[in-house]
Formats: C-alpha cells, structure tokens, sequence
C-alpha cells in the first residue's frame, strides 16, 4: 500500500503488524467470499497462504463487537507512546433497575459507573480491557465471566496510565444531575428555588449549552503540607442559575495521580456578581473595537468564526478567554487571528494570549488592538 510521497517518488508498505485473520485454505476464502458477497476473493492471484483479512478497521465499530453489553464514550482519544498510536476508550456498565434512582430525560438507565478502560492498539487492532472501578458489582460480575479478559487498572503500563483521562460523557451527566442535587435542604430542594443550569454559548449561530472543557490549571485549594499546589489536568464546567445569566458555580474532575475521579464543586458567593459566559459574549460583541473589527473581517469574502469560550479559575477570579478564527468564503481554512481575554469588568482582543494577558493586566487599564 502506498505510505507516504517523498520528493520525486512514492514509498509503499506492505503491513507487518499481528492483527488480521490469515486465510491459508481454501474453505476459509470461500467463506470469507460469502461473507463480503465477493466473487474476487475466490478468483483473484494476489491471495496467497500468508495473506490475512483486516476488517472490522473503524475503532468505534471494533470495540462494539468485542464487549456489546457495555456503553461506549462518544469521544475516544489518540495517544502517542513509544512510537506507536493507542486509542482510548471510557466504557461504562449501565442499569435501569437501580432502586430509588430517576431516568435523566433521553437516557435508557439510571445508573451509570466509567467501570472499564479499553486501550486499542492502531496498527495491531488488539483491544485490551482494564477495570478502572472495582468497586462496581456489574464488572465484578463480568470479570468472573471473562476472567481472562479484564485486567486490573495497575497492568496497564505506566506511561500509558498517565493520559487516563475522567470522561466527557459521564461527567457531562453527573454536571445535570447536581444542578438540582446540590441542595441538601429539603425546603429549597422541593420548591426549586436554589436550580443551577448549564449556561449557554453562541456556537455555529446557535445558543447551545456549554461543553465540559479539560484545562490545566491551579485549582484553589489550601496547600497540601505546606507545599503549595501544582497544576493539574482538569474537566470543568460552570453553572448559572436557572433562567438567569450570572454564574454561581464551577465543578471540576480530577484527571492526574491519586486525585483521579476526586469532584470539586466551588460556589460563589451570593453577595457578588460574577459574569457568566453569556454575559461575557454580551460585553465582547457591546464592546465597540471589537464590534467593528468583526464586522470589518465578515466582508469581503471572509468569516469569523469565535472558537470554545473557556472560563478558568485563578484563585477566586475568573478569567475568560476565546480565540477568534477568520476563515475565506471558499477555503474554509480557519486561521488564529486574534484572542479575546476578559477579566472582571475588562475585555480586550489581541493578537496572541500573552499581548492579550498584559493588555488586560497593564497597569494603564484595558486597551484594544483592531489591527
């Protein structure tokens, strides 16, 4: 197959990995003929009794058809270790007969726990199953059906266990949830008079609730044994009251070490205004500098696209920031033109983050560049 063009000729490749199912009989390829309802496979020369068959090749496919009683994460990722190419996958054990647990609107369970780890290797395509909650009574009880093929989480080798992860999917559900769960008084909770909300961002010219966001960041906690905190790998996602646009709330999850899974909630205080992200896009597109300059680029045969709004914690502040990409009518190649950065009642746009961090932290207050 062909691999890669070099400078004035074509590098091909033949696959030298352990993966694929060899076919040396002849009954073999013309099961495999009547399988893909393939005529060539029993005619053709090219097969020879070392050659083997690799389908089944699309991850999401592929881990399906291995374990088909577990839900699978909608967001996989690459990682690169040793030279080679691992997909991860986060899947989960679900139920719908958890005692005393509500149905969230749109899903088929209540109850819901990231028990596995799948990691699959890109070239070979073998998939091996680690458990990440042994905790969990429905693994435990899988483990003792295929006890050959989960793995405890410690197997997995240590410089793939660093790019574990906490999942998008799950933490996105446990977000909805503690909107309503986080009021422990009966009397709020039964009258709904404390409900958070997910905010919303303008994406694609639509209002669409926010996405749970990884940074890496600080977070404000008291120093452990004096030392103080480092940064760590992070999913956060903001919370506003219901029907009302100022934010009250952050809640991250923990990706790194011995704080992996570990959810932190940090409310507000009630007695101060805290912009929320629909309020900082109101004060990005009132700001006139900014206002002006957008609507200079979207003529002319371009268009501005504002990327992910990311909210990031420094200590007790906020800090907002957006990148703006401007991408041509007809190639659609976005280009990082300029960051905006908002702090507080400030907002400037910027060439790059840090002109943006001094223009916003400058001791002679917020100016722009609509250059």
């Amino acid at each position: 197959e062909l691999d890669y063009p070099a400078a004035d000729r074509y590098v091909y490749s033949s696959y030298r990995g352990t993966g694929g199912v060899p076919i040396p009989h002849l009954w073999q390829r013309f099961l495999y003929a009547w399988h893909f309802r393939d005529l060539r496979i029993l005619l053709s020369r090219e097969l020879s009794p070392s050659s083997r068959f690799l389908y089944r090749r699309q991850i999401r496919e592929r881990v399906r058809q291995v374990m088909p009683f577990l839900l699978y994460d909608q967001d996989p990722y690459l990682v690169i270790q040793g030279g080679k190419l691992y997909w991860f996958f986060d899947a989960y054990t679900t139920s719908s007969r958890y005692p005393y647990s509500e149905h969230l609107p749109g899903f088929p369970f209540n109850y819901i726990r990231n028990s596995v780890k799948a990691v699959l290797d890109a070239y070979n395509g073998s998939i091996d199953w680690y458990i990440a909650d042994p905790r969990d009574p429905l693994i435990q009880a899988y483990a003792r059906i295929y006890p050959s093929l989960f793995q405890p989480l410690e197997a997995m080798p240590e410089p793939l266990r660093r790019h574990i992860r906490y999942p998008q999917d799950l933490f996105r559900l446990q977000v909805q949830q503690f909107a309503a769960y986080h009021m422990t008084d009966p009397r709020l909770f039964y009258n709904r008079e404390d409900q958070w909300q997910i905010p919303n961002q303008f994406r694609n010219r639509r209002r669409l609730p926010m996405q749970p966001q990884y940074l890496i960041l600080t977070l404000p906690e008291e120093p452990q044994k004096g030392s103080p905190n480092r940064p760590e790998f992070v999913l956060l996602s903001p919370f506003t009251p219901l029907n009302k646009q100022n934010m009250v709330a952050w809640m991250a999850a923990r990706c790194d070490g011995e704080n992996y899974g570990k959810l932190l909630v940090y409310e507000f205080s009630k007695q101060r205004l805290i912009y929320g992200p629909e309020q900082v896009e109101a004060r990005v597109n009132q700001d006139p500098a900014i206002s002006e300059q957008i609507a200079l680029w979207n003529e002319h045969g371009s268009r501005v696209n504002l990327g992910t709004l990311l909210v990031m914690p420094i200590e007790t502040s906020l800090l907002y920031v957006q990148p703006l990409y401007l991408e041509a009518e007809q190639g659609r190649l976005p280009q990082l033109t300029r960051v905006i950065a908002a702090y507080e009642d400030r907002v400037v746009m910027e060439p790059t983050l840090s002109q943006a961090l001094e223009a916003l932290f400058s001791p002679t207050g917020s100016r722009r560049s609509n250059r």
